[in-house]
């Protein structure tokens, strides 16, 4: 691969015109696409196959116009005063100005919706009356009729006793008692049956009461209007699901409604109405990037090398982030997508294209040759950029395993913006320094390499001071306390609890907020995230029967502990589909109503064994919960994926066992380091004025599975860069321990840079507009910090100093059938026309010792002695003209030919490439042979 890379950078200086012609064609393409094609972005979070999305689904089928989205409008008034005659007909204006208009399905006023409750909450009180007076007129009129009964019974009995008693009596007299007693039953007759009537009638209306007071029941813990009367919540319903709602349709609902301010109310639309999704970036990132600039005009001392970074990491995330935009109109794509893939863009295309000019900047202060130094910078630092690429573009294309579909957008999304910036750096960053040439170095970098020519030092006494050297002196404390450190951190995590956003986490000045404080205020929390229940009734009821069947249903829904209120909302015309709104105690995130949520479909089996009715949950709050618990199911999948990911890469990186386990076990460490803060900020609050965190609350359900993929990306990223300069230096003769700091020693001033720029990035979208943002950019930009300063440059090397020559062990059977990736381009030493590069050892002829060589036995070499030959110092290895003529570097063929090496004859005899003594080797450290045990 370095063969190739080291190919592919020296056409793309030679043909510098043609490389940057080609980017600026695909970035016009991409941009043009963008503009033309793109959509609208969501903070919808679908999964197919769930629970939720199958009842919604149905919905849409039976009864369209209860699926589609619902937003509302809070308004108070400013003087905390029951709302006046003339401001509700301000708002009730407003709202029927809104029906009608396109995407709207219509409108609920508050206030006459909450007459029509009061005024039948008072009309059961005057039916409760008026069926209590005819009850008493009842029971008079029973009375009355039992003594006519009596008296015509009493009647019947004397005339049947005079009969008996064969009394005569006249026939006139006889035909009128008779007469009387047949008129005074017929009026009993009549009597009874009117009663009976009456009776009746007083059932049915005692019936319609009952039913009231059960609906009225049902509805007790829902109010439109406080009962202060100084709140009132509008709800708005589309025809379509808010992700569908155009931008136009939002913003004539929000300002015909926000213009009733004027009489004396504040108007505060809700988190589905007011959210902007239209920017990805603020002030914030802006800064970041100023800071990320800063740092590289630190680093490499001009304008002009410290821009090309950040213009490649643009170009990147110009093509990445452009062609996402463009399929934005094909697909619906969550807001989420584009800014998870502009952090990681910015962040990783400055880092590589970084890496990339420090390695050249390092030669051509050595004195290689222009279009040599860009070719081999890219066939050595952009073969780690490759494979460090590849490995964040596999992590987070593996976020489609889990399963869900915008976590997988999101995956690809990015992991397409990270190629980009690799491809920018391996193609683009070469041509470019082609066009800079000389300027990429600063006159004041100029002067004070040739100074350090006249005084130079070995890599072993340059490695000898600074942070790594430290490290490896007190390796053990090192590690302690790196591990303590790490593990203190991620205490908090134990308490980690995941939800996806809701109106009271956004901002406190946020309208969002507002509404969703004052709702809660008014009318309890669960208000702000009602529950969509949908039962199916078997086919034939009756209207009464299936009016019936939905209190039933209602009743038992609200008998399930933490629900507040069940309300028969709608009923399809076929009697088959009824849609129930059940408000809970608490907020939607709120881990008490995802109780709720499961005891209701825990309840479902009863309801249909009881009502012969299914139920199903749809609506907001159970879909943010099942995406959240599916999430959550997927976390370990997707951990043991990149842990064993980690694993298998870093094991043909490095070729060494303990390396890969050593850097999955860092990873774990600041990741764990990661959650805990993530909690102790967003979740319990602490530093929440630091960070504008005014209200803690959940993590965002998606953050620890994004922090898993990234994190680990990054993470190998700066295992790759430091590792290989330990390996490097390692393999071409360095001992374990000394390899370990001059690998540290040629990384750590561009990882500590990478890193700080990377932070930067990060930490620019912690104040983000959206406030789901803001925990991701935190647990990156504090995981990138802990991960490179505490892992990467203080606990790695650590522990690969304790572990010496072990560190690099691997066993035979494994070797032979691992393939060589050559991640520190040692091959370009030996297949290519290429001058050593700029980072191993330096040696001259009197440095006596064995060098690494061939061995008769295939992928075996042997320690063999250097012969005497005159030696020089090329700015990486050692330079030994061969008895022939025949240029070489130890042992090996010299990349560029007799021409080159004629160059560094005449450089060396004005002085201006120094012969430097290799250092006395002692014994107190691992023998000279090469365990690593490469095929070279």
């Amino acid at each position: 691969m370095a063969l190739l890379l080291y190919r592919l950078g020296k056409f793309s200086y030679r043909h510098r015109w043609w490389v940057l012609s080609f980017w600026l064609v695909v970035l016009l393409a991409v941009g043009g696409a963008a503009a033309a094609f793109h959509g609208k972005l969501t903070n919808d979070f679908k999964i197919p196959g769930t629970e939720t999305q199958r009842v919604l689904d149905h919905l849409k089928e039976v009864l369209p116009e209860s699926a589609g989205g619902t937003g509302s409008v809070v308004f108070e008034t400013k003087d905390g005063k029951a709302f006046t005659d003339a401001q509700k007909k301000s708002v009730q204006d407003a709202l029927k100005s809104l029906n009608g208009a396109a995407e709207l399905q219509g409108t609920i006023d508050p206030f006459a919706t909450q007459a029509q409750v009061d005024a039948g909450t008072s009309k059961l009180s005057d039916a409760e009356k008026q069926i209590a007076a005819g009850r008493a007129q009842q029971a008079a009129g029973n009375a009355q009729l039992e003594d006519a009964k009596k008296q015509l019974d009493t009647a019947k009995q004397q005339a049947a006793a005079a009969q008996a008693s064969g009394a005569q009596v006249p026939a006139a007299q006889a035909q009128a008692a008779a007469a009387q007693i047949a008129a005074a039953e017929k009026a009993y007759n009549d009597g009874r049956a009117k009663a009976d009537a009456a009776a009746k009638e007083l059932d049915a209306h005692q019936a319609e009461l009952d039913q009231a007071k059960r609906k009225a029941q049902a509805a007790q813990g829902i109010r439109f209007v406080s009962k202060d009367g100084a709140v009132a919540v509008a709800q708005i319903t589309f025809k379509v699901s808010l992700s569908a709602v155009s931008t136009d349709a939002r913003d004539h609902v929000v300002n015909t409604l926000e213009a009733t301010q004027s009489s004396g109310l504040n108007v505060y639309p809700s988190k589905e109405l007011s959210e902007d999704l239209g920017s990805l970036a603020g002030p914030a990132e802006i800064i970041g990037l100023c800071v990320a600039v800063l740092v590289l005009i630190i680093m490499l001392g001009t304008l002009v090398a410290a821009g090309l970074p950040l213009l490649m990491a643009i170009a990147g995330v110009g093509v990445g982030v452009g062609g996402t935009f463009a399929l934005s109109g094909a697909i619906q794509m969550n807001s989420m997508t584009p800014i998870l893939a502009l952090m990681l863009g910015l962040a990783v295309g400055i880092d590589y294209s970084l890496f990339i000019v420090n390695r050249h900047r390092s030669q051509i202060l050595a004195g290689m040759d222009m279009e040599e130094s860009v070719a081999r910078a890219t066939g050595t630092s952009g073969n780690a950029v490759f494979f460090a690429g590849i490995t964040v573009v596999i992590t987070l294309a593996a976020l489609a395993v889990p399963g869900l579909p915008f976590l997988t957008l999101m995956g690809l999304a990015a992991a397409a913006t990270v190629a980009m910036a690799v491809l920018v750096s391996l193609t683009l960053t070469p041509a470019i320094l082609g066009f800079i040439g000389r300027r990429v170095v600063s006159k004041r970098g100029w002067r004070r390499a040739a100074e350090k020519a006249s005084h130079p030092l070995s890599d072993d006494d340059d490695a000898a001071r600074g942070w790594g050297a430290w490290v490896t002196k007190w390796p053990w404390l090192a590690v302690l306390v790196a591990v303590v450190v790490l593990g203190t951190v991620a205490l908090p995590a134990k308490d980690l609890h995941l939800a996806l956003p809701d109106g009271g986490s956004e901002a406190a000045d946020s309208s969002a907020y507002k509404a969703y404080s004052t709702i809660s205020k008014a009318f309890g929390d669960g208000m702000n995230g009602p529950i969509v229940v949908v039962g199916e009734f078997p086919a034939g009821l009756s209207e009464q029967d299936a009016e019936a069947k939905q209190l039933d249903v209602a009743d038992k829904l609200r008998g399930v502990p933490g629900v507040v209120a069940a309300v028969p909302a709608t009923l399809s015309d076929d009697r088959q589909t009824a849609v129930f709104q059940v408000i809970p105690s608490q907020g939607p995130a709120n881990p008490d109503t995802v109780t709720v949520v499961s005891d209701l479909r825990s309840e479902a089996q009863q309801i249909k064994q009881d009502l012969n009715v299914s139920i199903g949950l749809t609506g907001q709050t159970a879909a943010n919960i099942d995406v959240s618990n599916k999430l959550v199911d997927a976390m370990p999948v997707y951990l043991a994926i990149v842990v064993g990911l980690s694993l298998i890469l870093l094991l043909l990186v490095f070729r060494s066992i303990w390396v890969p386990v050593l850097a999955t076990v860092g990873f774990l460490l600041s990741l764990a380091a990661s959650f805990g803060a993530v909690v102790a900020v967003y979740q319990w609050g602490w530093l929440g004025g630091v960070f504008d965190v005014s209200h803690p609350g959940p993590i965002l359900s998606m953050l620890p599975i994004i922090l898993i993929g990234v994190l680990f990306g990054l993470a190998m990223d700066y295992q790759v860069f430091i590792g290989s300069g330990m390996r490097e230096a390692y393999v071409h003769g360095a001992k374990a321990r000394n390899a370990v700091r001059i690998g540290f020693r040629h990384a750590a001033t561009v990882v500590t840079a990478a890193a700080i720029i990377m932070t930067s990035v990060f930490a620019g979208f912690i104040f983000n507009h959206l406030t789901m943002v803001r925990p991701l950019g935190f647990s990156l930009a504090f995981g990138v910090l802990v991960d490179a300063f505490v892992v990467r440059m203080t606990l790695i090397p650590a522990a690969m100093h304790l572990l010496g020559a072990r560190a690099w062990w691997l066993p035979k059977w494994l070797e032979r059938h691992l393939p060589d990736v050559d991640v520190e381009g040692a091959r370009l030493n030996r297949d290519t026309p290429v001058l050593a590069g700029a980072d191993a050892g330096i040696a001259t002829a009197d440095s006596a010792g064995p060098v690494p060589q061939e061995d008769e036995r295939p992928g075996k070499r042997s320690a063999v002695a250097r012969p005497a030959e005159p030696a020089a110092h090329t700015g990486s290895h050692a330079l030994i003209m061969a008895p022939d003529g025949t240029p070489r570097d130890f042992g090996n063929p010299i990349p560029g030919g007799r021409r080159e090496a004629r160059q560094r004859e005449r450089m060396i005899a004005t002085g201006m490439i120094p012969v430097v003594p290799q250092p006395e080797r002692s014994g107190d450290d691992e023998p000279e042979s090469d365990p690593v045990g490469a095929r070279r």
